[in-house]
């Protein structure tokens, strides 16, 4: 068995308590506080210098904050979980996630990785046939849930984080994981590429549980097809009055709310390339005898390129401000997370494919994976792109039951040994060493 194969087999258990810890304490996105004290406490014994809070996030490019009320119910939950006031502290207000460096001091390339941390809004099952409540590492908190399978990417982090650490003198260069928060909705990466962390990196890699079902083994080394996309809140707010006794001194949220639902459908599609619309959620009203005064909508727009995008986002913003109007309702819109479009760099198809035919858990290298979906690491891709370097975003197979943002989702949890072995291996090649240099 060579060193790192048995690194891997080592490190497995842990991983695997990793991802379970994390599963049972899902945060929303910039409330990701227990997880972010959890990750830096970790990375700290790990010999990593941390950076939190301000220091990791650029506070005007963070989207789609929670209200401040919510942010401090959360943070006194975090408080009651035993995050300390230092940690805290830092993190208050939202500006969860953390930056960890790792430099050393011998000359060689600069590396960053990303991992995604926070959850999504869902009730996760407690049927006995989902695994994570058979085995009793279920959600813990109300109606959030890990159904897209962060919880392992954090546990990934921590792992490629524990190889960095144990062969630190060994290595060469300098390494950056960026462990983000609000992946969901777009709302968390670019305020970790405006603080910097991405400038002068030579190579960047970021990845995915799951996306296909699929053997455990089973690895994209490029993404394709990553679709621009828009996230819109809205509010109608109207005037309240009694439906029987004198509608006509009503103005109606809702029906300013389902006319616009019904409107966004109808935007024409694009010639240049594929396009999204979806209501995700519409909240109105208060009983059937009253005149609704305030309607909520979700909304969301995706384009084959940005272009694309901001041609659906323009004419959804025309809808939901026309009708608003038609039904003469205030109308406030908020663009609330965005994400872009982006191309991996074709290099990392070779090297995958190269460090794969030494390793005993990359059973299959595939190309390339049409996404066909929208992730806020475009912004990464696109800086490191802009700057000269080199970026991927991988696919880490497995079987799939459900899939993502299901409420019973899960993966089989051996494809975190799969995605730490390819980082690992990744990082060995870009710095010029080979694994038997690795003791």
């Amino acid at each position: 068995m060579s060193s790192l194969e048995q690194f891997i087999e080592e490190l497995a258990p842990s991983l695997t308590a990793y991802r379970r810890n994390f599963h049972q304490k899902p945060e929303l996105g910039f409330t990701e506080y227990v997880t972010t004290y959890l990750i830096g406490k970790e990375l700290v014994d790990l010999g990593f210098t941390i950076h939190i809070g301000t220091d990791a996030l650029e506070a005007n490019h963070r989207m789609g904050v929670p209200a401040t009320e919510y942010l401090h119910h959360q943070e006194e939950r975090a408080r009651k979980e035993g995050v300390e006031d230092s940690w805290l502290n830092k993190m208050k207000g939202g500006y969860t996630g953390a930056v960890a460096i790792l430099d050393t001091g011998q000359p060689g390339p600069h590396m960053a990785f990303r991992f995604d941390i926070d959850a999504l809004p869902i009730k996760e099952s407690n049927e006995y046939e989902h695994f994570p409540a058979k085995e009793e590492f279920a959600s813990t908190y109300d109606d959030v849930m890990h159904a897209c399978g962060h919880d392992g990417h954090a546990a990934i982090g921590l792992g490629v984080a524990t190889f960095l650490s144990k062969y630190k003198n060994q290595l060469k260069g300098k390494f950056t994981l960026l462990f983000q928060p609000a992946e969901e909705g777009g709302r968390g990466a670019k305020a970790m590429v405006k603080k910097g962390w991405l400038d002068n990196v030579d190579y960047f890699a970021s990845g995915h549980i799951g996306i296909r079902d699929t053997k455990v083994g089973h690895i994209y080394a490029t993404t394709h097809s990553f679709l621009a996309s828009s996230k819109i809140n809205v509010i109608y707010k109207g005037k309240a009055a009694h439906a029987g006794l004198e509608p006509e001194k009503g103005k109606n949220a809702l029906l300013a709310a389902a006319a616009a639902s019904l409107h966004l459908y109808t935007i024409p599609r694009h010639s240049d390339g594929a396009t999204r619309i979806n209501v995700g959620k519409l909240q109105a009203g208060t009983g059937r005898n009253i005149i609704a005064d305030e309607a909520h909508l979700e909304v969301e727009t995706r384009g084959e390129t940005t272009a694309i995008n901001q041609y659906m986002l323009k004419e959804a913003l025309r809808i939901l401000q026309s009708s608003g109007d038609l039904y003469g309702v205030e109308t406030e819109i908020d663009v609330v997370g965005e994400t872009m479009e982006a191309e991996c760099n074709q290099e990392w198809i070779h090297w995958l494919a190269e460090v794969g035919k030494e390793s005993p858990y990359l059973s299959d290298v595939l190309d390339a994976l049409p996404l066909k979906a929208s992730e806020d690491v475009t912004y990464m891709i696109d800086e490191v792109q802009k700057q000269g370097g080199s970026a991927t975003f991988m696919v880490f197979g497995t079987p799939l039951k459900n899939g993502h943002h299901h409420n019973e989702f899960d993966f089989d949890e051996e494809v975190l040994q799969v995605a730490v072995d390819a980082f690992a291996r990744l990082i060995l090649k870009q710095a010029h060493l080979i694994e038997e240099g690795i003791n």
